[in-house]
Order: C-alpha cells, then sequence, then structure tokens
C-alpha cells in the first residue's frame, strides 16, 4: 500500500511547508503548524465540456439594477452602501460577545417581518440556545429557520429545500467540507467552506453573512485570502465594557470604505445611535482646561469630537508620551511645532491625549483640535464651551484647509455650538452661516491669541 504524502500548514496564514517547524516561517507564531493529508484528484474533464461562460464586448454587457434589502437598521444599511445585495457575501468580524450574532439575529428579525426567509445556521450552538435569545430579544417571526448544523453539503441542501434569501453562516471557523481530512477551524477547512458558501451565494443569488472569528491581535482568524473572496468585510469595534459598538466597513464591492455604523448594546439588542456627537459629547465636563471639541469626519457623515490632553510636569530626562484614538507619531509632531513655532517648552512634561468614547480619529483635520487641547492643558486656560475647532497644521505652524466645511460647521451648530475656528483659505470661500461667529486663522499663534491668549 502506497503511503500517504503529507504536509504541514500554518493555521494562523496559511503557509505550507514539508516538515514541521515549531515557529512558522512566514508569520513568526509558535506551535501552528499542523500535519494534512494530500489528496490527489485523478478526474479529468475535458477543457471545451468545462467552459461555461464566454467573453463579452465590455459595451454590450446589459446592467440590471442593483437588487438590495433594506435591513431595518439606518445605521447598517449605510456601511453596506444601502443595504443588502442580492447574491452578495459579507464578512462580520469583532472580539467574542461585541454583538456580531445579535446584529444578525436582529437583521433576521427584520427581513423576516417584510416576508423575507432567512436560514440561520449556527456551528457554536443549539436551535434552542438561540431561541432564548431571540426571547429576550422579543423576536417572534414566521420566516425565520435555525438549524444547527457544520456539514457544507447538508447546508447546501438545506438551501435548495427552503430556498432562503438571506443565509446566515454562525461561524464560518465551524463549518467543515467532508472531503477534506483537516480538522474544522484550519486553514483548509475554511477556504474550502468558504468557496462552497460563495458558490450557493453566486448561483442560487443568496446574500450570505459569514460570522468570523478574530485572532488575539484582532485580525480575522484563518488565511487572509478569505478577505478577499467576500464581497465586504464588516468590523465591530468597541470595549466589551462599554455599551457602544463601532461597525465598520474595511472592504465593499457595493458601496464605500469611510462609513460607519454606531449601535448602543442594550438588553434588548443592539440599539441604532442616529446623533453620534450628541452621544461622544455627554458628560463633557465644562469649564475644564486641556479639553477642546473638533468635527470629524467618517465618510460622509460629520462628528463632535472630545479631545483631552493633561500635561504633567517630570523630573525624569525622558517624558511620557501616551494617546489614545489618534496616532502617536502624529501627536508628538504637533507638540514638535507647539515647541518650535510657538515656544512652549514641553521636554519636561509628561502628555497624554485622549479621544473620548472609543473613536479612533485618523484625519489631520483634527491637528488644530488637538494643538488647542495640548496648549490649554499646558497654560491651565480653559477652552469656551461653545468653540469647535478643526484645520491641519503643517511643520512650519501653518494652517491648512479641509474638506467639507460647511458639513463640519452645520454639525457644530446643529448641536449649540456658537463659534467655529477654522483656516483661513476655508473663510474665504463661506458664506455667512446665521447664528455661528466664525473665525479663520492662518497660523497656530493666531489660534492661541483667540482661545487662551497666545504666549
Amino acid at each position: 500500500m502506497a503511503k500517504q504524502k503529507t504536509k504541514f500548514v500554518c493555521n494562523e496564514c496559511g503557509y505550507e511547508t514539508a516538515k514541521w517547524f515549531g515557529k512558522c516561517p512566514e508569520c513568526g507564531e509558535w506551535n501552528t503548524l499542523v500535519e494534512q493529508i494530500i489528496e490527489k484528484s485523478f478526474a479529468t474533464v475535458s477543457i471545451h465540456s468545462s467552459i461555461q461562460a464566454r467573453p463579452q464586448i465590455l459595451k454590450d454587457i446589459i446592467l440590471d439594477d442593483e437588487e438590495r434589502h433594506t435591513t431595518g437598521l439606518s445605521e447598517l444599511d449605510r456601511v453596506l452602501g444601502g443595504g443588502i445585495v442580492k447574491g452578495s457575501l459579507v464578512l462580520v468580524g469583532g472580539d467574542p460577545g461585541i454583538g456580531k450574532s445579535t446584529l444578525l439575529l436582529q437583521i433576521s428579525s427584520n427581513l423576516g417581518n417584510e416576508e423575507y426567509k432567512v436560514l440561520y445556521i449556527s456551528g457554536e450552538e443549539s436551535a434552542k440556545q438561540i431561541k432564548i435569545r431571540a426571547s429576550r430579544m422579543n423576536i417572534r417571526s414566521d420566516n425565520i429557520y435555525i438549524v444547527a448544523e457544520n456539514n457544507v453539503d447538508n447546508i447546501n441542501f438545506h438551501v435548495d429545500d427552503i430556498k432562503p434569501d438571506i443565509l446566515i453562516i454562525d461561524s464560518i471557523q465551524t463549518m467543515y467540507n467532508p472531503a477534506i481530512t483537516s480538522v474544522p477551524g484550519s486553514v483548509s477547512q475554511v477556504k474550502e467552506a468558504t468557496v462552497a458558501l460563495m458558490k450557493i451565494a453566486k448561483e442560487k443569488g443568496v446574500a450570505t453573512f459569514l460570522v468570523g472569528h478574530v485572532t488575539k491581535q484582532g485580525a480575522i482568524a484563518g488565511p487572509r485570502v478569505l478577505e478577499h473572496m467576500v464581497d465586504t468585510v464588516l468590523y465591530f469595534e468597541g470595549d466589551n465594557h462599554m455599551s457602544y459598538r463601532i461597525l465598520r466597513a474595511v472592504k465593499n464591492r457595493f458601496g464605500s470604505t469611510n462609513e460607519i455604523g454606531i449601535f448602543e448594546m442594550s438588553d434588548k439588542g443592539l440599539e441604532q445611535v442616529t446623533n453620534p456627537s450628541q452621544m461622544l459629547l455627554s458628560g463633557r465636563l465644562k469649564g475644564a482646561s486641556g479639553t477642546c471639541v473638533i468635527a470629524a469626519l467618517e465618510g460622509t457623515r460629520p462628528m463632535l469630537v472630545e479631545v483631552q490632553a493633561l500635561l504633567s510636569y517630570t523630573n525624569f530626562g525622558m517624558p511620557r508620551r501616551n494617546t489614545t484614538g489618534i496616532d502617536f507619531n502624529r501627536v508628538n509632531l504637533l507638540m514638535a511645532v507647539l515647541e518650535k513655532k510657538v515656544g512652549m517648552q514641553l521636554q519636561n512634561y509628561d502628555s497624554y491625549v485622549n479621544v473620548v468614547g472609543g473613536i479612533r480619529i485618523n484625519e489631520p483635520a483634527a491637528d488644530l483640535g488637538v494643538i488647542a487641547a495640548i496648549a490649554s492643558s499646558f497654560r491651565d486656560k480653559e477652552i469656551d464651551d461653545e468653540t469647535v475647532i478643526f484645520g491641519e497644521v503643517g511643520l512650519a505652524g501653518e494652517v491648512r484647509a479641509i474638506n467639507f466645511i460647511e458639513k463640519r460647521i452645520n454639525e457644530a451648530l446643529k448641536l449649540g455650538f456658537k463659534t467655529c475656528i477654522i483656516p483661513d483659505n476655508n473663510l474665504k470661500n463661506l458664506n455667512e452661516i446665521p447664528g455661528m461667529k466664525l473665525y479663520g486663522i492662518k497660523n497656530v499663534n493666531e489660534m492661541l491669541d483667540i482661545i487662551i491668549g497666545g504666549k
């Protein structure tokens, strides 16, 4: 009898090798290589008989209107680009307990009430466990079908039998293809199970959601090719100890990847936060130094966010620098601008900069607000509570123009702010806005003269 050939595959990155290593040469993880049997297929198929599609001229391809299902959650619809596209494959990732299964069960309820058939495949929980959660969330739709199943072939049978409009797989790491010898959750099984589910979604027009586990580094477990195969990748962000959750698209073939949805976890499930600015500014301490409100932009949505800074004198030669919610190197750059162009001696001060609410800001429009918060803490002078500040700062201390200036100002006006400090180049092209006093500044010193009296 011929000896079976084996290979070793890394469960973290999918690296393949003929011999075992304690440490994966590709990703550097320890004890992740598992042995798998190499199976050969002797089936031969005629090339001409396997061709199902012929090349078409681009201008002759007829476009049909995208058929989308609204989920009943406007925050989720925004992230998806307007709703669920028929035949799409969506991957939802996030930390354990963040709310992935809860969100999908709510989607099932909303779509079921709209007479769409939903097939919920659970590989981790029994049907009774899902029923307990559904009862707590008061979900009683007649169009939701629940089955506890791990075998991809059986899932295909259930889809043919029920003919659902929406298919939910919870989770992809628990699914397995019986033709593959490796255990569920391995690189080969995750890849093959996703291919089988992708075939179901595309050929039968079933919109499919896959729940993906994450590694300790925060990435979706399994091979990276998993994210390449799906149409949309959604990440649930947030702290398990806080009630707010942020849903972000990092890949979307049917819409923008810049949009976010904000939810609040309650005992009845996830509730939408339609006014994130009000949520992020709730509990703000007025009349305190070192705090500033900025207008950040996530996709097309403006949000008012509070930036806090705390500077504390230290006797050590190497002061601490700590940031939360904003790039560490960017804050160091802005502190260097304050030292060189304004003359603030910050080299003997520990600095801590925090963006309140768990939001992460990546755009340069926050520069001016961060500088204002740091300067306010250093001088121990508070910034007016009804002032919002935003603008990009260059290395020479100049303040550069930013985009979507009217959206940011209108959001500030809606929440009762009366003063906006903005780049001078933006003010030149801006019409007068009733109820809002606008200051156009050219450099950092002009801004500091307005808010804390300069040097």
